[in-house]
């Protein structure tokens, strides 16, 4: 028989769940009523963060569809603004942001950095740029992210370790070789680093093969026995996984009935059977067997 001192504890949980549900809910709807909630697309969330008139807005126009506000003026950029990058057979997926100097803006921005698959840091190559990454990094830390790096140490205890790329753009200007190299000599073997200008256009390619790769996804294809397979809708995995993985990102049981696969690609010889443990590369093509 159910006890009232029960009965009482379980409405109290309940009215504190809805309440916290209400509170959770109306965050949300805050956020995204002041432009700070993007819905996630793609193959992976590009968050490009920097000190203002860098730069940011001009290169999300300049490899996307995106139409962002551009101006000489500081503060441009008011709110997150999205924009979808294609490269080769994908889209990933690009956000422009208002500098982070700002404490407000940093509260409003951190679930959005937290969630990101990987942070740029756009800078200024025209003027001094080291002094720009460092405030940069600083203010990613206030907002509780921390560079993840090949020597980096374990997360500080209730941040979020996350990927960077440097962005030096306006390399047409004068001045951009010097500080170039500098940046190169401070941050080049701690994180991928690629110089453009997003204005005349210089080394856009060359970025988005660079966000591809500092992403660390790769692309495999699916077929089902007898039939071709689909080159134009990859199936998008992290650096490191598995036939096993394969299988269940595209459905979370379908990886328990998988008994083998068969790869063209990273096999020995193309059409080899592998098993469920068998690591993938990037352009294999996958014949599950359940």
């Amino acid at each position: 028989p159910k006890h009232k001192g029960t009965d009482k504890l379980h409405a109290e949980l309940r009215r504190k769940i809805a309440r916290l549900s209400q509170e959770a809910e109306k965050k949300y709807a805050t956020a995204r009523r002041a432009g700070f909630y993007i819905r996630r697309e793609g193959a992976g969330q590009v968050i490009l963060v920097g000190p203002t008139n860098v730069g940011k807005s001009q290169l999300l126009a300049a490899v996307t569809e995106a139409s962002p506000e551009i101006a000489a003026y500081p503060f441009t950029t008011q709110t997150l603004i999205p924009g979808m990058m294609g490269f080769e057979n994908i889209q990933i997926q690009l956000v422009d942001t208002p500098p982070i100097r700002h404490r407000d803006v940093r509260t409003l921005l951190a679930n959005t950095l937290r969630g990101a698959d990987l942070i740029a840091i756009v800078v200024d190559l025209s003027i001094e740029s080291v002094s720009q990454v460092e405030n940069t990094l600083q203010e990613l830390k206030e907002a509780r992210i921390e560079p993840m790096a090949d020597n980096a140490k374990e997360a500080t205890l209730g941040s979020y370790q996350k990927k960077i790329l440097l962005i030096g753009n306006k390399n047409d200007l004068e001045s951009s070789t010097s500080n170039w190299k500098r940046l190169d000599s401070q941050y080049g073997t701690l994180f991928p680093m690629i110089s453009v200008s997003a204005r005349e256009g210089i080394g856009l390619e060359e970025l988005k093969e660079t966000i591809y790769q500092a992403l660390g996804i790769f692309r495999v294809y699916t077929k089902t026995p007898g039939s071709k397979a689909d080159l134009t809708d990859p199936v998008i995995l992290k650096m490191g996984s598995t036939v096993k993985d394969a299988a269940e990102s595209i459905h979370k049981d379908f990886k328990d009935k998988l008994k083998y696969a068969v790869v063209w690609g990273s096999g020995k010889y193309d059409g080899q059977r592998v098993s469920r443990e068998h690591m993938l590369q990037d352009g294999d093509i996958v014949e599950f067997h359940v």
